[in-house]
């Protein structure tokens, strides 16, 4: 291919590159949603589909149905604003739990030898590459009455009589940071290991101790790896269905586990839309706030 042909050549491939990911999000965000969000805008019927069309062809001419109906339901159910505030709750929490333990276990790992970082980052994403449900069956096992963890606590002594662990709140907290530590883990890991140690040595010669420096050094630049951890643990927490339909039982509540009750045994694709909609209009503000940050940092590094 000659000079010319190549010319001709570029910007086509540019234009290829670019606009796939675009049709990426078209095809498996953009028109689903859109799909979503005309189903909580109908009205449910007995049927195939159990809703109704938006637009009816009525005397030759088009009409546009929108039910507002449902959305006005949500608010005024105290059920689902109860499930959102439940599942934000849970969300908060476990994810503090997560970074609680994920953020030493990041810090530790980032001072190791390099080969050292390979192995324990290796054992910490080794989990997933087992399937999520097995992982989460798991803990029954382990949770259950008189199960591993309370034959483990009799036996030296911790307890006299079983914990009741599994089907509670507590089993959900566990399972949530189980399963999502690794994405607090690993963006924290990145961050901490480009951290500068020459600014420590700095401040320990200035007379700072051990815990001024982090407080004042190292807890600063890992700023961005805890919002990136927070965000990814958070935002699939609060739709999470199979944690706390597997371990949390009857008192746990949350959005996913109404959302799926609404799909599959009321089959109230509207209801269960709108609920989708809601949820996805909650989880935009994390969104919305860590995109500033990220802006925030990039525009302070630039200057």
């Amino acid at each position: 291919m000659n000079a010319t042909g190549l010319k001709r050549w570029l910007p086509g491939t540019r234009s290829a590159v670019i606009a796939a990911p675009y049709l990426w999000l078209l095809l498996f965000f953009a028109v689903p949603f859109a799909i979503i969000l005309m189903i909580s805008f109908a009205r449910t019927q007995v049927g195939s589909p159990p809703y109704t069309w938006l637009l009816e062809y009525v005397d030759g001419a088009f009409s546009l149905k929108l039910n507002l109906g449902t959305y006005a339901a949500l608010v005024k159910d105290s059920q689902y604003v109860l499930a959102y505030l439940s599942s934000i709750k849970i969300a908060v929490i476990a994810t503090l739990l997560t970074l609680l333990i994920g953020y030493p276990m990041a810090y530790v790992i980032s001072r190791m030898s390099p080969a050292a970082r390979n192995v324990a980052m290796m054992l910490v994403v080794l989990p997933s590459w087992t399937s999520f449900l097995i992982r989460v069956y798991a803990w029954i096992g382990i949770l259950d009455r008189n199960g591993l963890l309370d034959q483990l606590l009799q036996k030296i002594g911790i307890t006299d009589a079983p914990l009741n662990l599994l089907y509670t709140p507590t089993a959900a907290y566990i399972g949530i940071v189980y399963c999502y530590l690794p994405f607090m883990v690993l963006p924290l890991y990145a961050n901490l290991v480009k951290l500068d140690h020459r600014l420590l040595e700095a401040a320990y010669d200035l007379g700072a101790k051990p815990w001024q420096a982090f407080l004042k050094i190292t807890l600063p630049l890992s700023r961005t790896g805890i919002i990136a951890g927070c965000m990814l643990v958070m935002i699939p927490a609060v739709g999470e269905f199979v944690i706390p339909e597997m371990l949390g039982g009857p008192d746990t509540l949350m959005i996913g586990r109404v959302l799926w009750g609404e799909f599959f045994n009321n089959r109230d694709w509207p209801t269960a839309s709108a609920v989708a909609i809601v949820m996805l209009l909650l989880l935009l503000v994390p969104i919305l706030l860590f995109n500033r940050v990220q802006q925030r940092e990039l525009e302070g590094k630039l200057s």
